[in-house]
């Protein structure tokens, strides 16, 4: 196989980690082109997108391996100066965005929710077809989620479980920044990861 279309996902060095010079010759740092890493940087430093890396780069570094996710998120939030948090979650996982917000109101924070059949839109006021009806009647409206966190003036908001595509629309139109909790996969209990470490075995299927 030759380099072509190869990238970071094919690297088993990883010398961009520690700048160690051992890269393979499909490198993607090699492969960029002119100005677009000073781009990035210039992008980088600006004074709304430099806090926000400051403040993850001080996240990871101090709770490396010994904070998990939930006190990641109230750990940045709480260095970004952040008061107001949305989220923005599946009907199918309040119980665990209820459990979030507990864990946010103790926390000192004022939390705003809002579920994806908030609204109780019909599918096929969309375009939505007819047959999508038999899993609900009623559309995720992850938009009206996000223009209702807007409204409400959040400061960064957190997704729990929205379904593949729309989280991808709320992210488009939500005006805070966005974090995500729980990605959702009902045959995995929420642990999509599961699928990649077995398949080589429970999941092999995938490879065919």
């Amino acid at each position: 196989m030759d380099n072509c279309g190869r990238s970071c996902v094919d690297c088993g060095s990883m010398g961009c980690i520690s700048s160690s010079g051992n890269y393979p010759p499909y490198c993607t740092t090699e492969a960029l082109e002119g100005g677009e890493l000073e781009e990035a940087l210039r992008l980088g430093n600006q004074p709304e997108n430099q806090r926000v890396l400051q403040t993850a780069a001080r996240v990871e570094y101090e709770g490396y391996c010994r904070l998990t996710r939930v006190e990641e998120t109230i750990d940045f939030a709480r260095r970004m100066g952040f008061h107001r948090l949305g989220i923005a979650t599946c009907v199918g996982l309040l119980r665990e965005s209820r459990a979030l917000a507990r864990v946010l109101r103790a926390n000192g924070f004022e939390v705003y929710s809002i579920a994806c059949k908030a609204g109780m839109a019909d599918k096929t006021l969309v375009g939505i077809d007819e047959d999508c009806k038999a899993v609900g009647p009623n559309m995720c409206n992850p938009i009206l989620q996000a223009r209702h966190l807007n409204r409400l003036g959040t400061e960064l908001n957190i997704v729990v479980g929205l379904c593949v595509g729309h989280d991808s629309i709320f992210y488009k139109y939500s005006q805070a920044l966005t974090t995500t909790l729980v990605v959702k996969d009902r045959v995995t209990g929420h642990n999509p990861a599961a699928v990649l470490y077995n398949l080589d075995s429970y999941y092999k299927r995938l490879l065919e």
